[in-house]
């Protein structure tokens, strides 16, 4: 008798198996196609955006050039200059973002209930998710008045602001656009949808590259060494 139930229980147990597989694969492919779309909308408008972005980069560069121009000048190469050259680089990122809030916004909205079978999986995507939010929240900083406020202590004392906002940035950075490779087997039918947002990506990245420059020339503008 024992045997006979033990024998009926594992028959149950593997029906049961059968039964649920095809809807956890089922569930982990709609949860997928909804990133999808959600991740390429956030990486498409940064894409759309890059010569506006462009322009408003340009414009932060003339607005630091106009308003505080050498305000480092003379100001020690290390220590608190690094910090403030972090916060040149969240300047500029963040202005970046600004282009478009509604799309960042949009995008942790759509991701932030989705969920699949691995918990690894999920815990990657709303880590991500997490960072966009968070950026998408912080203020630009005042970049100039910072700097003019470090230039009347001597060099000697960064206001508070750049170090808080320093730790909040560089926790947050991230790029448009993440694609774990968990996702990979249940693309489905959206894998040229990943690839047009790859190639979008590059486009992306390409423009970071560029900005280099820009965040060079404000350096300069300023006379801030790091």
């Amino acid at each position: 008798m024992a045997i006979r139930l033990t024998s009926l229980l594992a028959t149950l147990l593997a029906a049961l198996a059968l039964a649920v597989a095809p809807a956890a694969q089922a569930s982990n492919a709609s949860a997928t196609h909804s990133y999808l779309n959600a991740n390429y909308a956030l990486v498409h408008a940064a894409y759309t955006r890059i010569h506006q972005v462009e322009s408003t980069l340009h414009g932060l560069l003339a607005q630091v050039t106009r308003e505080c121009p050498l305000g480092a000048r003379e100001s020690p190469e290390e220590g608190e200059s690094e910090q403030l050259s972090d916060e040149v680089i969240g300047t500029i990122v963040l202005s970046a973002i600004r282009v478009d809030l509604p799309a960042g916004k949009a995008y942790v909205k759509a991701v932030k209930s989705l969920r699949w079978g691995s918990s690894s999986l999920t815990g990657s995507v709303h880590a991500y998710a997490a960072k966009v939010a968070k950026m998408i929240a912080l203020p630009v900083p005042k970049l100039c008045q910072d700097v003019r406020s470090w230039a009347a202590s001597g060099f000697t004392a960064l206001p508070p602001t750049t170090a808080s906002f320093d730790t909040s940035f560089l926790a947050a950075w991230v790029s448009p656009g993440f694609l774990p490779s968990g996702l990979k087997p249940y693309e489905g039918s959206l894998g040229p949808l990943v690839r047009n947002t790859e190639k979008q990506e590059e486009a992306i990245v390409e423009l970071e590259a560029r900005e280099v420059e820009t965040w060079g020339k404000i350096m300069d503008a300023m006379e801030l060494h790091p």
